[in-house]
């Protein structure tokens, strides 16, 4: 049995906990059942014996208080939350946190627990990632770091960071795939109803939604008009004349109120449009590409490739929802 010690702290994000938690005593269950031998040992550590809050209000018991944790660690989790910037502070738990680590096979962070492990000095010259929201934040303050804000989650040694929320079940199942291969990691994903295991490469997709509303309410409109009409003209020129402003003056103003330049914009409005008729719809790639405005399956490709790192067969292959 692998010996997991999850690390938290007050204000920490529920999922971050549960769900690799989940992971871990589901492959056990998963494997005691086929009749094969391994498994883990997940423990929820915090500095403080008794429970300790998540940001949500639901509280969690504690197994043993960093100071009871002792010997060697199969993997050490660190998770993340609003609470992290307090954590950063308490300097027994970045302590235990790098002391931990040097006693563990492998490490791994959980959203904003990457910056624990950063803090921590364990993240120097390494690659990593976190919250898609965390990213800037995380590369400002460890220089040393090669942050990448895109994938679901990324491996660099034996130290493994990953995407927020969600994303920590992602990872758990690489761990467990690491350990017992492939075939178990995807029968645990079905056992949770993951249909599919989403690979670290993968971009995460909420980056997509980051887009901030304008404050003018004619550029919010024309947002809303991209979203619901991604086979349109969407050109400068053409949305300037919606809002009835220069397709200079509209592109300057356009990209200072939302952050995104219209081509952008209208890129990411029809890679999301193709997104939804991939997982719902049964129309050929072509088809897809045609009502969302990208003139072809190739151009559609590319798009796909450039902002989500997936082609569109692969993305349908992994996404489709079940009828």
């Amino acid at each position: 049995m692998r010996r997991v010690v999850i690390v938290t702290f007050p204000d920490f994000q529920l999922l971050d906990v549960t769900g690799p938690f989940e992971v871990f005593g589901r492959t056990t269950r998963y494997l005691r059942d086929a009749g094969l031998a391994g498994g883990y040992t997940p423990l929820l550590v915090a500095r403080r014996p008794g429970s300790v809050t998540s940001s949500s209000g639901l509280s969690l018991g504690v197994h043993k208080p960093l100071a009871a944790v002792r010997g060697t660690i199969d993997t050490l989790v660190v998770t993340g939350g609003v609470g992290t910037q307090r954590a950063l502070a308490d300097q027994s738990l970045v302590a235990f946190v790098k002391s931990a680590a040097g006693r563990a096979r492998r490490v791994a962070s959980v959203c904003t627990g990457a910056f624990l492990l950063a803090e921590a000095g364990l993240l120097d010259g390494r690659r990593a990632t976190t919250h898609w929201n965390a990213c800037a934040r995380l590369a400002a303050r460890y220089p040393k770091l090669r942050v990448e804000s895109d994938p679901i989650f990324v491996r660099d040694g034996r130290f493994w960071s990953s995407a927020g929320v969600t994303a920590g079940m992602d990872l758990a199942l690489a761990l467990v795939e690491q350990d017992h291969g492939r075939e178990v990691a995807l029968g645990v994903a079905r056992e949770l109803v993951l249909f599919l295991k989403r690979p670290g490469g993968q971009a995460q997709f909420s980056a997509q939604l980051a887009a901030q509303l304008a404050e003018r309410e004619p550029l919010r409109d024309v947002q809303a008009w991209m979203a619901d009409h991604p086979s349109a003209d969407l050109s400068v020129e053409a949305l300037a004349k919606r809002v009835a402003l220069s397709p200079r003056h509209f592109a300057r103003v356009f990209k200072q109120e939302t952050g995104a330049t219209p081509a952008r914009a209208a890129l990411a409005a029809r890679v999301e449009a193709a997104r939804r008729r991939l997982e719902d719809g049964d129309d050929g790639l072509e088809g897809v590409a045609s009502a969302c405005g990208f003139g072809s399956a190739e151009v559609m490709r590319r798009a796909f490739l450039r902002t989500l790192r997936v082609g569109p067969a692969v993305y349908r292959r992994r996404f489709r929802r079940a009828s």
